[in-house]
């Protein structure tokens, strides 16, 4: 992605007519691996891949307490490479009719994927013929760098007319002084860091909201908890369709679903993570709900289905096709 900024990105232009309202969009080639739009009843959903980089994992990313050796041996059974991969940074942009509502802001100048393989959110939205002026609410499902590092740009504002939304317990958490005291380099440091300069700021434009509180007609929080302290997931509904944004409930599409036990290395509540993955993965199986699900391979959309004691991933390719 280091040649992204010379690549054509146009926005989607080939629109598919689906049964109950539903419609798929195909971006030209240039675009495809970047940009994805489809529609769930009357809201247009289009994911971004605000990164992209070969990082090594999945293991300790998922599974720290597990042997690395059972991480690399699930990935070849997969056939998978056992060591390296390639996760999403997938914020995800739905327009209702009313308003236009970006969850989760990538990147930006200083989280996790550094520029110019990260940080390309307000890049895609300018080449899907949106401009950052035109996003009305920025839904941020927790505070750590790659979701919230989007906010600003040489300390302004990228969303000059947005307003905000976060869990009260995720803010509170973060606003807590102590959380600078962890280890320089920390995660939990960094993002203390990342919400002092990038959200903080924005107080005055922010909603602080519970699970159960309504974001917008159609659109609700749902506790999604020990990835970080106030991790929320939201659920959308839009003339009979559905879809689940949840954030970081899998760091690993295969891993993390075959195993939601094991522990992940940026869960800041271990336990808690892997009875919330359970939980939200369970809810998605169940009811056939669509995901967005921020870590997946791009366009970081697809359906879970139960798969032993665990869960499988199965990407959307062209289930939304007539």
């Amino acid at each position: 992605m280091t040649d992204l900024t010379r690549r054509s990105l146009a926005a989607a232009t080939l629109a598919l007519a689906l049964p109950g309202s539903a419609t798929a969009q195909v971006c030209p080639e240039d675009a495809q691996s970047v940009i994805h739009r489809i529609r769930l009843g009357h809201f247009t959903v289009t994911t971004l891949l605000d990164a992209s980089a070969t990082i090594d994992g999945p293991w300790p990313i998922v599974g720290e307490d597990r042997p690395q050796a059972a991480v690399e041996a699930l990935m070849r059974e997969n056939r998978l490479r056992p060591n390296r991969f390639k996760p999403g940074f997938t914020p995800t942009l739905v327009q209702t009719g009313r308003e236009t509502i970006l969850f989760d802001t990538g990147n930006g100048a200083v989280g996790f994927v550094p520029r110019p393989a990260g940080g390309q959110l307000a890049h895609l939205l300018a080449r899907a013929g949106l401009a950052p002026d035109t996003i009305d609410v920025v839904v941020l499902t927790h505070c750590h760098t790659d979701h919230i590092g989007g906010l600003m740009e040489d300390g302004r504002p990228v969303f000059t007319r947005a307003r905000y939304v976060v869990g009260v317990t995720e803010d509170s958490f973060w606003r807590d002084g102590s959380r600078l005291s962890a280890p320089m380099e920390s995660n939990e440091a960094r993002s203390a860091r990342v919400f002092r300069s990038h959200l903080l700021p924005l107080a005055d434009r922010t909603r602080f909201v519970k699970p159960g509180d309504a974001v917008a007609p159609g659109i609700t929080a749902l506790a999604a908890f020990g990835h970080t302290p106030g991790h929320l997931a939201f659920h959308l509904e839009s003339a009979g369709q559905r879809m689940l944004v949840w954030g970081d409930c899998a760091h690993h599409e295969v891993a993390s679903l075959a195993h939601p036990e094991w522990h992940a290395v940026f869960d800041m509540d271990k336990a808690q993570g892997a009875a919330t993955r359970r939980h939200i993965y369970d809810m998605a199986a169940t009811d056939g709900i669509l995901v967005s699900a921020y870590h997946a391979a791009f366009p970081s959309l697809g359906y879970v289905v139960r798969q032993g004691s665990g869960y499988r991933w199965i990407p959307l390719t062209d289930q939304l096709d007539p």
